[in-house]
């Protein structure tokens, strides 16, 4: 199936202020606050794994259309596979250099602890996914997630998406309860009597997994055809769109207070129980569904408005995501997440031996760091870029033109 460009500059998006927001200076940096996070509660991972799963409902749903459930299934485990090595290959890599570097155990002590090739239980745990160092976390998720995608694709094309979708929301309801503790306490405490830290995870997989699933079944229905997407994002039809800018404009100001702890305790206590991002809480998922559909009518219906203001801003959107270098990073997101993994631990420890560094420096280090994250996409299109082009061939002379010779009597 053709590859959507809008899709891999959305990922590639999301990918540079992943960089961005995962670099970290002493005394941190002011161009990280350039960031829509600011204004709403939304961040580029959130956006990262709702695209991932909405690639795999399309890909893998129509692997499965064509080829059968097995060779879908088949297809979507060997990539989970991979996932794994890509997981396991930057463990390695980052604990291999920590034994080099002078100084780097004291500089990544907190992303990874006491992690070391002698604690054996540790590297079990990590290789279990219960123990997950900073930056490190991401692809653990998808893992499980592809391992559960073959059926719930399967379900959505056999036209039982309605299900899929209510277990999908029952699980995150589970997740919000804290129900997953009653696995997860008794294996944290075993953990914890053995090793200095028990259970480490940074998402509560019950609770996001509503993000990954809701883009596997919106992927599955285009595969299938079973939804037509400019009749649901009518640009005739706003009252859902106006109520989910309602959304965002009301927690527009809850931001800003919270982000620069301005919100009153009284009534913070009350909010941050519903404001719990490792599990994606209430708050997080009414403002990325509001953000998530008011984006999807924008470059949808946008461009047929009758308002001039907003089919101009429907191009204005669609042309950020148009742009090559975003496009170029997003094609190739899985080998530009793992890079970027690498590039933040060598600035943490650049930083930590030789800063800290002036703002002006920690700007340049950054966007530096955002190019760099090209380096892989543009090797494995190496072929497109490097390999010159054939000369062409010369045009054969037409028959009636062409002149006859004849040999020297």
């Amino acid at each position: 199936m053709k590859r959507l460009d809008v899709l891999d500059g959305m990922r590639g998006y999301f990918l540079v202020f992943m960089m961005l927001n995962h670099l970290i200076f002493t005394g941190g940096y002011l161009l990280v606050e350039f960031n829509h996070r600011q204004l709403t509660f939304v961040e580029d991972a959130q956006g990262f794994v709702f695209m991932s799963g909405l690639l795999v409902g399309m890909v893998y749903g129509r692997k499965m259309i064509k080829s059968g459930y097995a060779a879908g299934r088949d297809r979507l485990f060997a990539r989970a596979f991979e996932l794994y090595r890509y997981a396991m290959g930057i463990i390695l890599i980052v604990l291999a250099a920590r034994l080099v570097l002078p100084g780097a155990s004291n500089i990544w002590h907190d992303w990874l602890g006491t992690t070391s090739f002698t604690d054996p239980l540790r590297l079990a745990s990590i290789a279990t996914f219960l123990f997950q160092p900073t930056f490190m976390d991401i692809l653990p998720q998808y893992i499980v997630y592809m391992l559960f995608a073959p059926m719930l694709i399967w379900l959505c094309l056999n036209g039982r998406w309605a299900p899929v979708a209510i277990g999908m929301l029952v699980v995150w309801m589970a997740g919000q309860l804290g129900l997953h503790r009653l696995l997860t306490s008794p294996v944290d405490g075993w953990l914890a009597g053995h090793e200095t830290e028990g259970l480490r995870t940074s998402f509560n997989l019950l609770g996001w997994q509503i993000v990954f699933f809701s883009g596997t079944i919106a992927g599955s229905l285009t595969a299938t055809r079973q939804i037509e997407w400019t009749r649901v994002f009518d640009p005739q039809h706003t009252l859902l769109v106006k109520a989910a800018v309602a959304v965002l404009l009301f927690f527009l100001p809850l931001r800003i207070l919270t982000a620069h702890g301005l919100l009153p305790d009284a009534v913070l206590q009350k909010f941050g129980t519903m404001e719990v991002r490792a599990d994606f809480g209430p708050v997080y998922l009414l403002n990325f569904a509001a953000l998530a559909f008011s984006i999807a009518w924008l470059l949808i219906a946008g461009p047929r408005h009758d308002s001039a203001r907003i089919r101009k801003a429907a191009a204005m959107l669609n042309s950020l995501f148009s742009l090559s270098f975003l496009q170029l990073i997003g094609r190739h997101s899985l080998h530009v997440y793992v890079w970027h993994v690498l590039i933040v631990f060598a600035v943490r420890y650049i930083d930590g031996r030789i800063g800290p560094f002036s703002e002006p420096a920690k700007t340049l280090i950054a966007l530096f760091c955002v190019m760099l994250l090209a380096i892989p996409a543009l090797y494995r299109e190496r072929e497109t870029y490097f390999t010159p082009a054939p000369e062409p061939k010369p045009k054969p002379v037409p028959a009636k033109l062409a002149v006859r010779t004849f040999p020297k009597m």
